[in-house]
């Protein structure tokens, strides 16, 4: 069928959409451990003008999909959810946008902390988002239930991360900026999990008609 095709298609493009945006966190995380500039200016000067066009483009075919070929049923469904994830990714390239943008200005500060914390709550919400979309993909409920469950884990990290910076705002001006930015940049990939998970509950919805937002998977 042709709509099949045009179908498999789409979330191919989404795919690489989200490809994308997992690539420019990871960017964005090791030009901050390496402090180098390149890798940040390249997030913010090629990867977001990109994530910006496939976000125009998915929501184009998108229209002209539900517009030309009158889809229902379980092609809708697809169709809408593509559309779902696209607004969320576009949500999500804005906060690695705001991450890159404070780790501009932490590569050129000395360290108040060792980077740990923040590397490995990156690597956990990368994989949130790997698996939320996989998830969809492959319309595996159980997968998406498991980001669900993740999204405690990267709650602790950032808690972890708020009180080991918290007694540093009360020593100078300069610290106090670096450690809120670091804060921000916690904060900032909290959100990108909290998308992730609101891609997974989708995900359940989809394949098996539950609600689980706001409560235990």
């Amino acid at each position: 069928m042709i709509l099949e095709e045009k179908i498999n298609e789409y979330k191919r493009k989404l795919i690489d959409y989200a490809g994308l945006i997992e690539n420019m966190m990871d960017k964005s995380i090791k030009g901050l451990i390496s402090k180098e500039k390149t890798w940040l200016d390249d997030v913010i000067e090629t990867d977001e003008p990109k994530a910006n066009n496939f976000e125009i483009e998915l929501e184009r075919i998108g229209t002209i999909l539900i517009a030309q070929y009158g889809p229902v049923a379980k092609d809708l469904r697809t169709i809408l959810m593509v559309l779902r994830i696209n607004n969320d990714l576009e949500r999500i390239g804005d906060h690695i946008v705001n991450i890159t943008e404070s780790n501009r200005f932490l590569i050129g500060q000395p360290r108040v902390k060792p980077l740990v914390d923040i590397p490995k709550m990156a690597d956990e919400v990368a994989k949130m988002l790997r698996d939320s979309v996989n998830a969809f993909i492959q319309e595996d409920a159980e997968l998406a239930k498991k980001v669900c469950e993740h999204d405690s884990i990267i709650d602790e990290l950032m808690k972890q991360i708020i009180r080991e910076l918290i007694p540093l705002l009360s020593s100078s001006p300069r610290t106090i900026e670096t450690s809120l930015h670091l804060i921000r940049v916690g904060h900032n990939l909290e959100r990108i999990a909290d998308l992730s998970t609101n891609i997974s509950e989708d995900v359940v919805y989809m394949v098996e008609g539950r609600v689980i937002k706001h409560h235990k998977v």
